[in-house]
């Protein structure tokens, strides 16, 4: 039960988000919302690039470290923070100098990845400490705090600006919702002791976050690339738009499938048979396999829907021309930032994933840019980042390979079948209302079946 409640919590914090995003879209005007859409994506990548190898290195060291020492780790976790927020927003300083954003919104970007990191860390710690049921409500909390937020300072200024300030503060609000609902048990640790800490976070996090790091900047790359030839237009908001909606599903449903299944894999890895690590592995693939496939098509079977009801009517062009291939782009971006990284991660082969994700952003960068150069559409150009990450993916799928945890290929075939019923629904009509809701009904059935046949709320556990 208290698993379904998780995955009831992300789902409901993925569409806090996907809500952001159109009211934000029809608050602000197009250039307004450029402009917020691109200092949101750099202080996500500021954030993963001075929090994320923590969060790495303390999923992996706390899920399988003992009650003892488990309070240490802590410790030495929250240390490491305080140094790395600081050293955030050095680095952000400097970075907003060749930036083409006013100092107001780089002020409040860096602020944001501080909080967010922070609040991030905390939820982390945590869920970590048996609390999957709190760390749950906090982040729904948290995503309500900043849809409010947000959505105020929308309506009150109507400005980049002041929206950013929103979303800081429902950061603000969440971490304080945490240090007030669970207090993480701590130690004392020695400055010896705790440099011992960081120097194992850091071989190993800190490789793993540089791939986490390069990894987020393919879509901020590919932005970049687009948005440059497009301009602050209805077109490019339109192609912003479906960069920020249609990566938060996939990005949610990644987070509560690591956050419900990945501490039981790793324990089970270190501590358990290599059976029973395989197995745990296994049903961890077909849950990130399945449940994206079928994401995938219910996001190609609702654009034109989202497109027509939410989208604002200058964006809707640029928005349905390059909503499905951005989809496809992001259900492979997922799967080679998370499912194939699983066994590395396992392995603790951080050199490997840094190496497969600057292949990634280097291929992504030289597809995209030539076709740019050649006059393609947008779509087209990310058509061909997609294809240039499916290559890598295919070369890094060794150590996947080699573990042999290989998913039930009938449960796949069923949920790929399952996925282009559902995407199959974009052809259908929506009005009246009630073929809208068909639609929703059986696309919800299709879902619930993969559901029940994967058993992916482990009601038994998997053999």
């Amino acid at each position: 039960m208290t698993r379904l409640f998780a995955i009831a919590g992300y789902v409901y914090q993925s569409a806090a988000a996907i809500i952001l995003i159109f009211v934000i879209s029809h608050l602000l005007p197009a250039a307004d919302y450029t402009n917020y859409s691109l200092a949101m994506a750099s202080s996500q990548l500021l954030c993963v690039l001075m929090f994320e190898w923590l969060q790495l290195a303390g999923l992996r060291f706390l899920a399988a470290a003992k009650e003892s020492e488990a309070a240490r780790l802590r410790s030495s976790l929250f240390a490491a923070a305080l140094m790395s927020a600081g050293a955030l927003v050095a680095v952000g300083s400097c970075a907003s100098l060749i930036s083409g954003l006013t100092p107001r919104l780089v002020v409040l970007g860096l602020s944001v990845a501080v909080l967010q990191g922070s609040t991030d860390l905390y939820f982390l710690s945590v869920r970590l400490s048996n609390r999957l049921g709190t760390a749950s409500c906090l982040l729904a909390l948290r995503a309500t705090a900043l849809l409010g937020g947000a959505v105020s300072g929308g309506m009150i200024s109507g400005t980049a600006e002041a929206t950013l300030l929103g979303i800081a503060l429902g950061h603000l609000l969440g971490l304080l919702a945490g240090l007030i609902a669970y207090r993480t048990p701590l130690d004392r640790v020695s400055l010896r002791t705790m440099l011992a800490d960081w120097k194992d976070f850091s071989r190993y996090g800190m490789l793993a976050a540089g791939a986490s790091v390069i990894h987020l900047s393919v879509p901020v790359l590919l932005r970049i690339i687009v948005v440059g030839r497009l301009g602050a237009t209805g077109a490019g908001a339109g192609f912003s738009i479906a960069l920020d909606l249609l990566q938060r599903p996939f990005w949610v449903l990644n987070a509560a499938i690591h956050t419900v299944s990945y501490p039981e894999v790793v324990n089970d890895f270190e501590h358990g048979s290599a059976t029973t690590s395989r197995q745990s592995a296994r049903h961890m693939f077909e849950f990130m396999i399945c449940t994206t496939l079928v994401l995938l098509g219910g996001l190609v079977a609702f654009i034109p829907d989202a497109a027509r009801i939410l989208v604002p009517r200058e964006s809707v062009e640029g928005f349905l021309a390059t909503g499905p291939a951005v989809a496809a782009f992001y259900f492979l971006h997922t799967h080679l930032q998370a499912t194939i990284a699983v066994v590395p991660h396992l392995e603790k082969l951080a050199t490997r994933l840094a190496l497969v994700a600057a292949g990634q952003l280097a291929m992504v960068a030289a597809f995209s840019l030539v076709a740019v150069w050649a006059g393609l559409s947008p779509q087209a150009a990310v058509t061909c980042a997609s294809i240039a990450t499916l290559a890598a993916i295919l070369a890094g799928l060794g150590p996947t390979l080699r573990f042999d945890a290989f998913p039930r290929w009938p449960l796949v075939l069923q949920a790929l079948a399952a996925a282009i019923l559902i995407g199959s629904l974009s052809h259908a009509p929506s009005e009246p209302a009630a073929w809208l809701a068909g639609k929703i009904v059986i696309a919800a059935i299709a879902t619930a079946a993969v559901g029940w046949r994967g058993n992916f709320l482990l009601l038994a556990r998997p053999s």
